[in-house]
C-alpha cells in the first residue's frame, strides 16, 4: 500500500522520535537534555562504549557519529528490527493514536493531484521570477532595491513580480497545458462577478510561501499601487495551503535554529527577509494574521523557548498580549515563550536596515518571559490604591493562571504571582500605622508582618516616615533604604525630577526593568501617578506622592548619590534639554550593560555544557569570549553619561553652582 506524504508527516509530527528509539536504548544522562529534546546513547547499530548516537526531537532524525547511520522514525524500525515499511508505519500510527488509512483509490488520486498542483505552483514561481527581471518588473526591482535587498537575497527567497495584467499568468500556464481547473485549485485565478477567470495577483511583488518540504504551496503579494484595496494579499485556502498551519520561512529557519538555539517570530515577510540579510536566519512570520495555535506548535517543534518579536507601538503590544493568552494554556516544563518588544515606531526591517544587526540583538537580549509579560499587562495602567482594587488584581491573576494545563507549571506560576503581588504592595507594610491586612498576600510578606509585629507610628523616634526603632532595625527597612546602583538612581531620579520626560518617551521609559527591588516599587508608583495625572504632570505633585508612599528617604539618598558623583543632569536644577540628553545616554548604557550580563550568563552556561561533554577546544574559545564580555561589562559599569556642553543650554556652569547639599 502506498501512503500519502501528508499522512506520514502527520504521524511523524505527533510522535517524538526519542519515544520510538528510547524503547531500544538507554539515554546517557550526562550528555542528553530532555527538556530540549536532545538525546545521546550508545549506538544500537554497532557496539560501542561511549555514546555517539544522537537523536533530536525537533528534527525527527537520528545520526550515529561512529558508524554513520541516520534516518527517521520509520527507518529506525525497518533497519534495526527488520520491519517491512507498512509495519513500521502501523507502529508509529498506533503510537500517534491515528487510524491507518484504508486503501482508497480517490485518496491516491488526490495525492497525485497534489503533486501535480505543486508542479503548477513551481511554474508560477518561475514565471513571477522571470517577470521581475524584465522591463515590466523595473519598478518592482527599484522598490526592492530601495528596501535594501541585494540580488542574492532576492534570489534566495525567489521573489518575483506579477504583471499588471488580468491574463498574463493565466495565458502563460495555459500555453504549457495547465487546465483552468488546476489554476483554480492552486488559487492562481479567481472569478468575481464575471464569467471568465482572471489572475488573482496583479501588479504585486510576489513572495513564494514554502511547505516544510520546501515546495511552493502559496504566494503572498505586496501591492505596488498605493491605492490598492489590500497592501498584502495571500493565496486563498487550497488543497496545498492552510494559512493558519504555515509559517513563512519555516524550513530555512528550522535549519538555522539548530545553531542559533531558538526561533524568532516576527510580523511580516519583509521583516524575515531583512533579518536574514543581516545574518539572523532563524526568523519566521505568520501570514498576515495573528499567531494561531497550530503556528505556535510549529514554533515549539523548533525551539522550547521561541521569541515572539512585536513592534513597540499600541498594535504590537496588543498582538503580544493576544499571543501571551494563546500560549498560556499550552506551556509545560521546559516549554514556554518570551517576548521581545521593539522601540515604538520601529519594525525589524527598519531597525536592521538603518542601524545594523546590533540593535536588534539588544532587543532580543532584553526579551521578557511569559510571566513578566502577563504581570506587566495587568499592572500597567491602574492605581491599586484600595484593598478592593488589590483584591481585584489578585483575583484576575488567579483566573489568568488557572488556564495553564500543566499542573506543576500552574503551581509555580501561582507562586510567582503571589511573590510579585507581595513585592508590589510591600511599601504598604512599611508605613507605620497604615499597614495593609495580609489576608491575601501574607504568604510572601516579611516575617515581622506575618507575626503581627507591625511598626507603630512614632514621630519622636527620629526615623524618617515615622518608623519605630524596632522596625527601623529590621531587614525589611534596611533593605528598603539600601541605595540602588548609581546608574539606576540616575535613570529613576531624572524622571522624578523631570516628569515631563515621561510624556515624550512613555513606552520606552515605562519598560525599564530595575534590578533594585525598592526602585521597582518606586517605579510602579511613578507610573501610576503619571497615568492618573497625564494632563498635569509636575515634580511637586510627584514628590508629594513619593512622600505619601514612603519613598521620601529613598529619593533623598539617590539625590545625594548623584550629586556626589557630579551627575548633574539627574538633579532638579538641570535644564530640561540637559536632563533629556543625560537620560538618553544613561539609558543606552543601562541597556548595553544588561545585554552584556545576559550574554555572560549564556556563555557561562555554554562553558558548563562544553566542559561536561569534554569539548576542551570549545571551552577555550568560550572562556576567551567570556573574558572579553567581562572586561566590557567592567568598562560599561564604570562609564557614565557625558553630556557635551552641559550648562551651555541652561546658561549655568558645571558643579560648584549646585554644591553638595
Amino acid at each position: 500500500m502506498r501512503f500519502s506524504n501528508s499522512f506520514l508527516d502527520e504521524i511523524r509530527d505527533r510522535v517524538n522520535i526519542s519515544d520510538v528509539i528510547g524503547k531500544r536504548v538507554t539515554w546517557d544522562r550526562k550528555k542528553s537534555n530532555a527538556s530540549k529534546g536532545d538525546f545521546w546513547a550508545c549506538c544500537p547499530f554497532h557496539g560501542e562504549k561511549s555514546p555517539s548516537f544522537h537523536c533530536e526531537d525537533r528534527k525527527g532524525r537520528y545520526h550515529c557519529f561512529g558508524c554513520g547511520v541516520s534516518g527517521d522514525h520509520f527507518r529506525f524500525l525497518t533497519d534495526l528490527d527488520g520491519m517491512a515499511f507498512p509495519e513500521a508505519v502501523q507502529q508509529i500510527a498506533d503510537m500517534a493514536g491515528v487510524a491507518m488509512p484504508q486503501p482508497d483509490v480517490q485518496a491516491e488520486r488526490r495525492e497525485r493531484e497534489r503533486a501535480s498542483l505543486q508542479d503548477v505552483m513551481e511554474m508560477a514561481t518561475l514565471f513571477f521570477q522571470d517577470r521581475l527581471q524584465t522591463a515590466v518588473g523595473a519598478r518592482a526591482r527599484a522598490y526592492l532595491r530601495d528596501r535594501g535587498l541585494t540580488g542574492r537575497t532576492i534570489e534566495t527567497f525567489r521573489l518575483g513580480y506579477a504583471p499588471d495584467s488580468r491574463n498574463a499568468l493565466k495565458e502563460h500556464l495555459a500555453a504549457k497545458g495547465i487546465t483552468k481547473e488546476q489554476m483554480e485549485a492552486c488559487g492562481l485565478v479567481v472569478y468575481e462577478n464575471v464569467p471568465l477567470s482572471y489572475d488573482r495577483f496583479r501588479d504585486r511583488i510576489m513572495f513564494p510561501i514554502l511547505s516544510a518540504r520546501e515546495k511552493v504551496i502559496a504566494f503572498g503579494g505586496r501591492a505596488m499601487a498605493s491605492d490598492a484595496l489590500a497592501k498584502y494579499l495571500n493565496s486563498n485556502e487550497t488543497e496545498l495551503f492552510h494559512k493558519g498551519s504555515v509559517l513563512y520561512n519555516f524550513a530555512r529557519a528550522r535549519r538555522a535554529t539548530q545553531s542559533a538555539g531558538t526561533v524568532i517570530a516576527v510580523e511580516g515577510y519583509m521583516d524575515v527577509i531583512a533579518l536574514y540579510q543581516a545574518g539572523v536566519e532563524n526568523a519566521v512570520a505568520p501570514l498576515g494574521t495573528a499567531l494561531t495555535e497550530n503556528q505556535l506548535e510549529l514554533l515549539w517543534k523548533m525551539s522550547s523557548q521561541p521569541i515572539l518579536c512585536f513592534d513597540g507601538d499600541g498594535a504590537g503590544i496588543r498582538a503580544a498580549n493576544r499571543a501571551a493568552d494563546l500560549a498560556l494554556p499550552h506551556i509545560k516544563p521546559g516549554r514556554s515563550v518570551s517576548f521581545a518588544l521593539l522601540p515604538d515606531g520601529k519594525d525589524p526591517d527598519d531597525l536592521v536596515r538603518h542601524e545594523g544587526r546590533a540593535p536588534f540583538d539588544r532587543v532580543l537580549s532584553e526579551a521578557k518571559p511569559l510571566a513578566s509579560m502577563i504581570w506587566s499587562r495587568e499592572t500597567a495602567s491602574t492605581a491599586f490604591d484600595t484593598p478592593e482594587k488589590r483584591a481585584e488584581l489578585e483575583n484576575r491573576l488567579r483566573q489568568i493562571v488557572s488556564v495553564i494545563g500543566d499542573e506543576s507549571v500552574r503551581r509555580f506560576y501561582q507562586q510567582d504571582m503571589r511573590d510579585r503581588l507581595n513585592a508590589f504592595f510591600q511599601p504598604q507594610f512599611q508605613r507605620g500605622g497604615n499597614t495593609m491586612p495580609n489576608r491575601n498576600f501574607g504568604r510572601g510578606a516579611p516575617a515581622q508582618v506575618r507575626n503581627g509585629q507591625r511598626g507603630q507610628g512614632n514621630a519622636s523616634s527620629g526615623n524618617s516616615g515615622g518608623i519605630s526603632d524596632r522596625l527601623s532595625q529590621s531587614g525589611l527597612v534596611k533593605g528598603y533604604l539600601a541605595t540602588p546602583a548609581l546608574r539606576e538612581s540616575v535613570l529613576a531620579l531624572t524622571i522624578v525630577n523631570h516628569p515631563q520626560l515621561l510624556l515624550e518617551e512613555y513606552d520606552e521609559i515605562a519598560a525599564i526593568d530595575y534590578e533594585n527591588r525598592d526602585l521597582q516599587r518606586l517605579w510602579s508608583q511613578v507610573l501610576t501617578y503619571a497615568a492618573e495625572n497625564a494632563a498635569d504632570l509636575s515634580r511637586d505633585g510627584l514628590m508629594e506622592r513619593m512622600e505619601a508612599q514612603g519613598f521620601g528617604a529613598l529619593v533623598k539618598a539617590m539625590n545625594q548619590q548623584v550629586r556626589n558623583a557630579r551627575l548633574w543632569t539627574a538633579t532638579e536644577q538641570a535644564a530640561p534639554e540637559d536632563a533629556r540628553e543625560g537620560y538618553i545616554q544613561a539609558l543606552s548604557l543601562h541597556k548595553r550593560t544588561k545585554a552584556l550580563r545576559w550574554q555572560k550568563i549564556d556563555l557561562e552556561r555554554e562553558i558548563a555544557e562544553a566542559t561536561e561533554v569534554g569539548d576542551g577546544e570549545r571551552v577555550g574559545l568560550l572562556m576567551r569570549a567570556l573574558s572579553e564580555v567581562q572586561l566590557e561589562i567592567g568598562r560599561m559599569e564604570n562609564q557614565e553619561a557625558i553630556i557635551d556642553g552641559f550648562g551651555v543650554m541652561s546658561g549655568r556652569v558645571k558643579g560648584p553652582a549646585y554644591g553638595h547639599g
